[in-house]
C-alpha cells in the first residue's frame, strides 16, 4: 500500500536556496542591530538569549552563521523577530567547521586582519582536536604570518595584503583591493607632483586627458574605495628629529630622484622603464611613513637611482657652427661632469652601507649639483652658445678606505725590501743572496700556505717588491684567534751554494689583529735570531677589501670640483686659473642679482687679497685679475651715487632685495650646516651678517 507523505518540518530548511541568503543576511544583521542596543540598555539576560538565538538562528545554514570574535558584545535579536519566529530547538553545541563568512563588517584594516587570524586560529583548533597534525600546523603557519602583518601594520608599515591567505567566504579587505595598474600617464602625475614644475607641464596635461578619456568606461562601474578609519587607540606620530629627519630628509630626496627618472625615461618613449622607476618610488613612501613614525629605516636597502649613460652625453646641436675649441672645451667639461657624478654615487653608496645618513645625503647633494649643471651644459650646446665659464673648487670627502680589487676572500702580502740584513761570518755584503720565505697557517695548520720571494744577489738591503695573493676564510671559527696570536711569519735565508747550505739570517712575525679596523697594515719587522735581535728589518704590507669587522676605515680625500658658472655671471668672468674661487655656497635658484654694498666691499677685498702675492713677487697683476678689479670698483662707485641721490623708489627697491639676501643667505647656512659643509656654513653666516649689517 502507499505510504502516506510525511508530515511537514516546522523547523524550516536548514540549507536554503540561493534566493532565500540575501534575505536571511538581512535579518541576521538586523537582530544584531536590535542586540547591540539591547546590550547599551543594560537588559544582560535578552541581550545573551538574543546572541544564543543568532548563534543558530533558524533557516540560516552554517556558511552564513556570523560568529562574533571573543570579547565582543553580544548580539540579540530583535523583540519582534521573537513573537515572529516559531520555537527554536536548542543550540547545537557540537564542534562545526569554521564558518566561510565574516562576523561582520570590519572598522579598519587591522580588525579585519584580526577576523581572518581569529578563524584560522579556530580552524587550528579544530583540526587539533580532529587529530589532523598537518593541516593544524599549516593553520598556525598562517596565524604567525597573520600577525607578523599586524605589527607591521601597527607600525605603521606598508603590508602586502595580497600575500596573506583569505578564509574561503570572506571579502577583500575594504580600503585595500587590488587597484588596477595605473597608466603610464597617471604615473607620470604623480612624478609631477613629486618633482615640481617641469618644462613638460603642457605635454602632461595632454596625455592626462588621453588618458581620463580612455579610462572613463571602464572606470564608470566602480566606486572609489572609501579611505578606512585611523587604526584604534592611535597616536599622532611623533615628531622626527636628529637622525630620523635626516633620514627622512634622504627617502623623500630619492623619491624626487626617482620620479625624475622615471620623467627622464619617459621622454626616451621608454614606458616599461618609467614605470618601473615609478613603482620604487611609490614603494619608498611606506619607509617615509615609517621615518616620520621615528622607526629607524636601513638606507642600505633603499632602491637606488639608476645612472643613465645618456644624460651626460651631449645631444646634438641645432645646426649652428661651432668652433673646434668651444666644442673641444663642451667634450672636456661634460667628461668631468660625469666623473663627478660617477664619484658622488659611489661614495654614496658606500656611506649608505655605513648607515652615514649625513655624508650620504651631502654626496647624493652634490650628485644632483652635477646633474643639473649637465642640463646647463646640454642647453648651452643645443642652442650653439659659448660653452659656460667653469671654476674649480677644493671639495674634502671622508671617504671609506677600501681596495674594490679585492674579493672579499682574498688576502694580498706584500714583501718589499730588507733593511740592514745581518751579514753571517766570512761573507762580505757584496756576496750576500738573499731570499725571504713566509708560512700563513690559515685555514689550518696542516693546509697552511707557505711560498717565496725571488733571490736578490750581492746586497744587505734587498729589494723584493713581491706580492702574493692568499685566501681568507672570513666564516672561518678560528681566523680571530689566528690573527690575534700567530699571524704570519717571514724567514730572511740566505742563498746556499755547491759547498754552503742555505742559512737562516733571521725570522720576523706580522700579526694581523689590527685587519679588524683596517684594511691596510705596513710594517717594518725587526729580524730575529731566537731571541736575539739581529739590527735587520723586513718592510712588509698586507691588504683585504675591507676591514674584518663592523668599524670602517675612514680616510680625507680632497678633490678639484668643477662648478659652472651661470650664463649671465659668465660673460665677463677671467679664465679658470685667475679666477677667485669663492666658498661653495648652495643658495637657492632665486638669488637675487641686485648687488649688496657691504657684498661688493666683501669681494673687492677677497680680490685684492689676492693681488699682493703679485706685488710682493715684482710681477705685473694679470689684465684679467686687474679687469675683475676695476669692474667692482665701478659697481660699487655707481651703487653708492645712487644711493646718496635720494631717490626713494630705489631706496624701497633696494631695501627689498637686501631682505631677500638676508632670508636666502640665512636658509643656506643652515641647510651647509646640516650637510657637514662648516667653512662654506661659515662664510654664508659673514654674509649674512654684512646683509643685516647694511639692513639696520
Amino acid at each position: 500500500p502507499p505510504q502516506a507523505p510525511p508530515a511537514p518540518d516546522p523547523r524550516p530548511d536548514p540549507h536554503p536556496g540561493p534566493d532565500a541568503v540575501p534575505a536571511l543576511r538581512l535579518q541576521l544583521q538586523e537582530l544584531q542591530k536590535e542586540a547591540l542596543a539591547a546590550k547599551r540598555r543594560g537588559d544582560t539576560a535578552t541581550a545573551l538569549g538574543h546572541y544564543r538565538a543568532a548563534k543558530v538562528c533558524p533557516g540560516v545554514p552554517e556558511s552564513l552563521q556570523i560568529p562574533l570574535p571573543v570579547g565582543r558584545p553580544a548580539v540579540p535579536e530583535s523583540p519582534d523577530s521573537q513573537t515572529r519566529d516559531p520555537p527554536r530547538d536548542p543550540p547545537d553545541t557540537s564542534p562545526a567547521p569554521p564558518a566561510t563568512e565574516p562576523p561582520r563588517a570590519p572598522r579598519d584594516i587591522r580588525e579585519a586582519l584580526e577576523q581572518r587570524m581569529e578563524r584560522y586560529q579556530a580552524a587550528a583548533a579544530q583540526a587539533k582536536e580532529s587529530g589532523d597534525g598537518r593541516k593544524a600546523r599549516m593553520h598556525e603557519r598562517i596565524v604567525k604570518q597573520y600577525q607578523a602583518a599586524i605589527r607591521a601594520h601597527s607600525a605603521g608599515k606598508a603590508v602586502d595584503l595580497s600575500e596573506l591567505p583569505v578564509p574561503p567566504g570572506f571579502p577583500p579587505i575594504q580600503g585595500a583591493e587590488i587597484v588596477p595598474e595605473p597608466s603610464i600617464s597617471g604615473m607620470l602625475e604623480a612624478a609631477l607632483k613629486l618633482t615640481g614644475p617641469e618644462e613638460e607641464e603642457e605635454e602632461e596635461e595632454e596625455k592626462e586627458e588621453g588618458s581620463t578619456k580612455g579610462a572613463k568606461p571602464s572606470a564608470a562601474p566602480r566606486a572609489p574605495p572609501k579611505q578606512p578609519p585611523p587604526p584604534r587607540n592611535s597616536q599622532p606620530a611623533p615628531k622626527p628629529t636628529g637622525k630620523a629627519q635626516q633620514q627622512l630628509e634622504f627617502l623623500e630626496l630619492r623619491r624626487r630622484q626617482l620620479a625624475q627618472a622615471a620623467l627622464r625615461a619617459k621622454r626616451r618613449n621608454d614606458l616599461e622603464g618609467a614605470k618601473l622607476l615609478l613603482r620604487r618610488a611609490k614603494g619608498i613612501e611606506g619607509l617615509i611613513g615609517a621615518a616620520r613614525g621615528g622607526l629607524p629605516v636601513d638606507i642600505a636597502q633603499v632602491p637606488e637611482v639608476p645612472l643613465d649613460g645618456a644624460e651626460f652625453e651631449l645631444g646634438p646641436g641645432r645646426g649652428v657652427p661651432m668652433p673646434p675649441e668651444a666644442a673641444k672645451t663642451f667634450l672636456q667639461l661634460a667628461g668631468a661632469l660625469r666623473k663627478q657624478h660617477q664619484m658622488c654615487l659611489t661614495y654614496s653608496r658606500q656611506f649608505a652601507q655605513l648607515g652615514n645618513i649625513s655624508e650620504t645625503t651631502r654626496c647624493e647633494a652634490l650628485a644632483e649639483e652635477c646633474r643639473r649643471h649637465m642640463e646647463t651644459l646640454r642647453r648651452e650646446h643645443s642652442r650653439g652658445g659659448p660653452p659656460p665659464k667653469p671654476r674649480y673648487e677644493q671639495r674634502t670627502f671622508s671617504v671609506v678606505k677600501m681596495f674594490p680589487e679585492l674579493s672579499s676572500s682574498d688576502l694580498e702580502l706584500g714583501i718589499e725590501r730588507g733593511i740592514g740584513l745581518p751579514v753571517p761570518p766570512g761573507v762580505t755584503a757584496a756576496d750576500l743572496d738573499t731570499f725571504v720565505r713566509f708560512e700563513f697557517p690559515h685555514p689550518s695548520a696542516e693546509e697552511a700556505q707557505r711560498d717565496k720571494t725571488n733571490v736578490v744577489k750581492s746586497t744587505d738591503c734587498p729589494e723584493f717588491r713581491a706580492r702574493f695573493r692568499l685566501r681568507l676564510l672570513r666564516g672561518h671559527r678560528g681566523l680571530r684567534r689566528l690573527l690575534s696570536s700567530r699571524g704570519i711569519k717571514f724567514e730572511v735565508t740566505q742563498k746556499g751554494g755547491l759547498f754552503r747550505p742555505e742559512r737562516a739570517l733571521g725570522s720576523a712575525q706580522l700579526r694581523l689583529e689590527g685587519l679588524d679596523g683596517a684594511c691596510e697594515l705596513r710594517e717594518q719587522l725587526e729580524l730575529l735570531d731566537g731571541r736575539r735581535r739581529t739590527g735587520g728589518r723586513l718592510e712588509v704590507w698586507v691588504r683585504i677589501r675591507e676591514p674584518l669587522g663592523a668599524q670602517r676605515q675612514l680616510e680625507p680625500r680632497s678633490e678639484r670640483w668643477l662648478v659652472l658658472e651661470p650664463a649671465a655671471e659668465a660673460t665677463g668672468s677671467p679664465p679658470a686659473f685667475y679666477h677667485v674661487p669663492p666658498a661653495p655656497i648652495l643658495l637657492p635658484r632665486a638669488l637675487p642679482t641686485f648687488p649688496s654694498l657691504n657684498l661688493l666691499l666683501f669681494d673687492r677685498e677677497r680680490l685684492e687679497r689676492k693681488m699682493v702675492p703679485f706685488g710682493r713677487a715684482g710681477r705685473p697683476v694679470p689684465p684679467e685679475l686687474r679687469q675683475q678689479h676695476q669692474d667692482l670698483l665701478r659697481r660699487i662707485q655707481g651703487l653708492r651715487t645712487r644711493l646718496q641721490g635720494g631717490d626713494p623708489h630705489f631706496r624701497t627697491e633696494y631695501a627689498e632685495h637686501l631682505e631677500r639676501h638676508l632670508r636666502l643667505y640665512t636658509a643656506a647656512a643652515q641647510r651647509l650646516g646640516t650637510q657637514g659643509e662648516r667653512e662654506a656654513a661659515k662664510e654664508a653666516l659673514y654674509k649674512r651678517n654684512l646683509v643685516e649689517s647694511e639692513v639696520r
